[in-house]
């Protein structure tokens, strides 16, 4: 199975992940700053900021680029949630 590197520069921590584990999954597990509001019904608050791998990220969906264009969210932003790691790739929370 395909590896990636998976760096939270928030906290300075980076762990070798499944290709195709969601951002969101290993964040909890490291404790990372990200957000989450969506087990609260407030859909979007895990803004994410890629500072680099974007291209080693999922295609964002419909409904991703829906709540992104709806949170105003700029270019380099995404989803944890939705977010599926394919490759290396370093983020932090995107408040």
């Amino acid at each position: 199975m395909a590896k990636a590197k998976l760096t939270f520069a928030d906290i300075g921590v980076t762990v070798t992940v499944p290709a195709g584990t969601r951002i969101i999954e290993v964040s909890e597990k490291v404790g990372a700053g990200i957000v989450y509001g969506c087990r609260e019904s407030d859909c979007g608050t895990c803004l994410t900021e890629v500072v680099s791998g974007m291209e080693n990220l999922s295609e964002a969906s419909i409904f991703e680029r829906t709540t992104l264009a709806e949170k105003k969210a700029g270019p380099n932003m995404r989803l944890a949630c939705q977010t599926l790691v394919l490759g290396d790739a370093t983020i932090k929370p995107g408040y």
